[in-house]
């Protein structure tokens, strides 16, 4: 195998290293909010689903459990649906990348 061989074999590995490693940091930084359509509610989740933040307004007080427990289910929901959207967004960039490596 020649030098210029061995240097486009390891130029290609590095970009591939550097693709993942950018996506890793993407994926790691995903937070999605999302509010109710009152903004009673609002939910923050991470690029895995997870809740990471709840934050409601003291107007909750006069909504009765089920509606609140809805409100806060279906506000979740939707965080972790646009969470999911930039997850995919990430992994596109990364699977298109690497069609070009």
């Amino acid at each position: 195998m020649s030098e210029h061989d061995m240097n486009a074999i390891v130029g290609r590995a590095t970009e591939q290293v550097n693709l993942l490693e950018e996506a890793l940091a993407g994926l790691q930084a995903i937070k999605a909010r999302a509010s109710s359509e009152s903004d009673q509610v609002t939910a923050e989740v991470d690029g895995n689903g997870t809740l990471t933040g709840l934050w409601m307004d003291d107007s909750i007080s006069t909504l009765d459990a089920r509606t609140l427990a809805t409100m806060i289910t279906s506000t979740t929901q939707e965080a972790a649906r646009l969470a999911t959207e930039q997850r995919a967004r990430v992994m596109t960039t990364l699977q298109d990348g690497f069609g070009k490596v």
